[in-house]
């Protein structure tokens, strides 16, 4: 069905090609905001709240244009457990594809990658084989793939997870009508949607991401079989998204 199979082991980190049992995970995605100096302000503040939790990792999705300069801002500020995300990756190799970025040149900046977003399956009419291709590409480049998926297509939204070598990927689900309407699904509907991902791909930790704000996230962080959260517009204030983490600390 895809157009090659990986051959990598994605040991990436903590040297292992599946995550620490437990492990949760907060993603802030900014999406298309924050130039690089907004950037900055946006992990100095968040840095004076951050208080470590050894059990939940913190991934930073920033534009493409701030991921080099912000990289190397991280190891200034040694924050332990905060990593970066690319928000997408090119479905090709380095080569003749004006516009792309290849999985390879983005390693050394970052850990993780954001593949299959709804808004870029609606706004960027990428399909679930441009998707397999982006993974396939990160994996070989040891970047930890981040697959967003909807309930309807779960399926073949995660069959490229069958031609993976590797358990270091995170599934994300994201009800296909977020980019519409912006309201948060109920939890039980969640719940439900989150048993059936897991019962298909057991191996794989599962977060929810759909409209999350400071004043409902408590409903969601305790939802049975959700691995973390995937934030986006609570997540450009600092102030909000360490909260959040606070809240996500505190109900373990």
């Amino acid at each position: 069905m895809f157009w090659r199979k990986s051959k990598s082991n994605n040991k990436t980190m903590n040297g292992k090609d599946e995550f620490e049992a437990g492990m949760r995970f907060l993603v802030a995605n900014w999406k298309c905001h924050k130039t690089v100096d907004d950037a900055k302000r946006w992990f100095d503040i968040f840095a004076e709240q951050y208080k470590p939790c050894e059990d939940i990792t913190v991934i930073v999705a920033p534009s493409f244009l701030c991921l080099e300069n912000i990289s190397r801002y991280l190891e200034e500020l040694k924050l332990p457990s905060v990593h970066l995300a690319a928000q997408d990756v090119s479905p090709f190799p380095r080569g003749g594809y004006t516009g792309a970025v290849a999985a390879d040149m983005l390693k050394g900046l970052v850990d993780y990658v954001v593949v299959g977003h709804s808004e870029r399956r609606k706004y960027f009419h990428e399909t679930s084989q441009n998707v397999a291709n982006k993974v396939l590409e990160a994996v070989e480049a040891n970047i930890t793939p981040i697959i967003c998926v909807d309930a309807s297509y779960a399926q073949s939204q995660l069959a490229v997870l069958n031609d993976l070598d590797t358990r270091r990927v995170l599934i994300g689900y994201e009800p296909a009508e977020m980019p519409t309407f912006n309201i948060p699904q109920k939890p039980e509907t969640i719940a439900e949607v989150v048993a059936f991902i897991s019962e298909i791909h057991p191996k794989f930790p599962v977060i929810y991401g759909g409209a999350l704000q400071e004043d409902c996230a408590a409903e969601y962080v305790g939802i049975k079989g959700i691995s973390g959260l995937l934030v986006g517009s609570s997540s450009l204030d600092p102030q909000q998204f360490a909260s959040l983490y606070n809240l996500y600390q505190s109900t373990r």
